[in-house]
């Protein structure tokens, strides 16, 4: 079973199942067609954190492709530069890009195909071309003046911007994908070898060559003023992507897994805990309901701003995982709606609580907002994949976004903006540091239960793991099948700092207009700010599930935006 974001890259990922390969190959092949699918969404300079299990092991694990800030990123620099936030545009922003790196450790590791078989797909796509998005058009034409006037490269690569369906090429990038095959395949005939070859080639040769002397350009950004970017071939030579244990939590009937705190993957797990300590669960669609998740969402990513970011044991996730904190959490619920921004742990960002972050209205779509100066917030993909052997891997692959920093004219394509979401404070969890990896909103999803393995996950930036939560109480707690849960009517709250610049709190709980609407009455009533939005606009969720008695596999993909895609047999 392959699901995802794009129906080109499930289709892909299905071609490597057929051809043999299992379900690591085929993730890699369907991440790498995304980057030229979706490029508005994701490409080869952003990053992809993954959870997967083994038919040999099958405790979850995590495969961490985020990168880390460079090492001239400091805090002081910006000071220098006048500035209290990172700019969401430009290079200033970027990190060392992780995802090409994620996913060539991934076949090194766990995979069988060799990277011709895996990247054919993308460099065809690529090369010859393949049916553009609308929503890649319309990216395209809300920077289309910064591109003449600003971004050169990438006026060059993307204008004039075509029509939805006509075919699109993108012949830089499939020279890039074919040298790294060609470098991989000079290393000998060992698979490993040449994976090794592959990696070296990217973060010690020609590309990381290329970036470095790209980053030394000055290139206008959200801040208003041109900057050179910090990103050094010395920072791409010095990085690798690694696993780790991800973090648990039992609810309703399941065991939950996410990434660590470097993600915000543990609010999913906050809410969770709350929600039961509240009690039996209210019936799906009801204001109650909507009423509850929207309230411990707001609590726990007031926790996650306080708390979260790639700081080892100073982030305090046993008691914020705790049944305690959970209780104490959850008494703050009342019947009516709270504040937001009441962390219960931890010190908030000043520039959040000292009028930085001004609250705003508007921003009832979930994603992605696009600027015309590139600015975006929540642009992300997703891959989930199950094979005959018993693997199985959720992938949310983002970041590199062609909207958002100029194309490497060499290469094909950009570097990512990942560092907006580090706080330019001294003394959080997420500081700005050298070496550090940015608290990101990616968050791919894991549950068991009872030999059931369960891959799920969004686009989205802060919405994930609140769609991420309804679709699991869809499924979990009131039985819904996979593309049941999917489909329900979705909602989100704003009533946090968002992670993306200019980082502005939002005041709304979104829905869709398939909610009741007296449903969406009684929200009101009881003080939400209701913004109703078109009736399948939240989220874009897919989802894998295996049976390990049986081996029956089951998927399901989003019917939102008309692009996912979910394949089996």
């Amino acid at each position: 079973m392959v699901a995802s974001t794009h129906w080109l890259a499930s289709a892909a990922g299905m071609a490597v199942l057929e051809h043999g390969g299992n379900a690591f190959d085929a993730a890699a092949a369907a991440g790498f067609t995304l980057h030229v699918t979706e490029p508005h969404m994701n490409g080869p300079g952003g990053e992809v954190p993954a959870i997967f299990a083994t038919a040999a092991d099958q405790r979850p694990q995590v495969l961490c492709g985020q990168g880390v800030a460079p090492a001239a990123a400091t805090i002081g620099r910006f000071g220098e530069y006048g500035l209290d936030l990172v700019p969401g545009t430009g290079l200033l922003a970027a990190t060392v890009p992780g995802a090409v790196g994620a996913w060539l450790t991934l076949l090194r590791d766990h995979g069988t195909l060799p990277l011709r078989d895996v990247l054919r797909y993308a460099i065809g796509y690529a090369e010859h071309g393949h049916p553009v998005a609308e929503a890649v058009v319309l990216t395209i034409r809300t920077v289309e003046e910064l591109f003449r006037t600003y971004w050169p490269t990438s006026a060059r690569q993307w204008l004039p911007a075509s029509r939805p369906g006509e075919l699109v090429r993108n012949p830089a990038l499939a020279a890039t994908y074919r040298r790294l095959v060609d470098e991989a395949e000079a290393a000998g005939a060992d698979r490993a070898a040449q994976l090794d070859a592959a990696i070296r080639a990217w973060y010690e040769g020609f590309v990381a060559e290329e970036l470095d002397a790209f980053c030394r350009t000055e290139i206008l950004d959200d801040s208003g003023e041109p900057h050179i970017g910090l990103l050094t071939g010395a920072d791409l030579a010095a990085w690798r992507p690694g696993y780790e244990r991800p973090v648990s939590h039992d609810a309703f009937g399941w065991t939950v897994h996410k990434a660590g705190p470097w993600t915000q993957g543990p609010v999913l797990l906050q809410q969770l805990a709350m929600l039961q300590q509240l009690g039996e669960l209210p019936p799906p669609g009801s204001a109650e309901l909507i009423h509850r998740t929207t309230e411990v969402a707001k609590l726990a990513f007031a926790d996650r701003d306080a708390c979260y970011g790639d700081a080892g044991s100073e982030v305090p996730l046993d008691r914020l995982l705790s049944p305690a904190y959970a209780a104490e959490r959850a008494g703050l619920v009342r019947g009516e709606a709270g504040p937001a921004l009441r962390s219960g742990t931890g010190r908030l960002p000043r520039f959040v609580t000292e009028g930085g972050a001004v609250p705003v209205t508007g921003l009832g779509i979930g994603e992605p907002t696009l600027s015309p100066l590139g600015t975006t917030r929540g642009d992300t993909c997703h891959i989930d994949v199950a094979d005959r052997w018993g693997n199985i891997i959720s992938a949310t692959p983002s970041g590199g976004w062609l909207q958002s920093s100029p194309t490497v004219g060499t290469l094909g394509f950009c570097l990512g903006t990942r560092a907006q979401m580090f706080w330019l404070e001294e003394g959080l969890p997420n500081s700005l540091a050298p070496g550090k990896r940015p608290r990101t909103t990616l968050s791919p999803s894991f549950a068991t239960r009872d030999g059931r393995l369960l891959s799920f996950g969004t686009p989205g930036g802060d919405q994930q793991d609140q769609w991420q939560l309804g679709f699991l109480l869809n499924h979990a707690a009131h039985g819904m099948n996979l593309q049941e849960a999917i489909d329900a009517p979705a909602w989100h709250t704003t009533a946090f700092a968002s992670s993306f610049y200019p980082r502005t709190t939002g005041t709304e709980l979104v829905v869709e207009s398939r909610v009741d609407s007296s449903v969406r009455e009684e929200l009101a009533r009881r003080g939400h700010e209701v913004a109703v939005v078109e009736p399948w606009s939240l989220g874009r969720l897919s989802a894998v599930s295996r049976d390990l008695a049986t081996g029956q596999l089951r998927a399901a993909a989003n019917p939102r935006g008309m692009q996912g895609y979910a394949v089996g047999r």
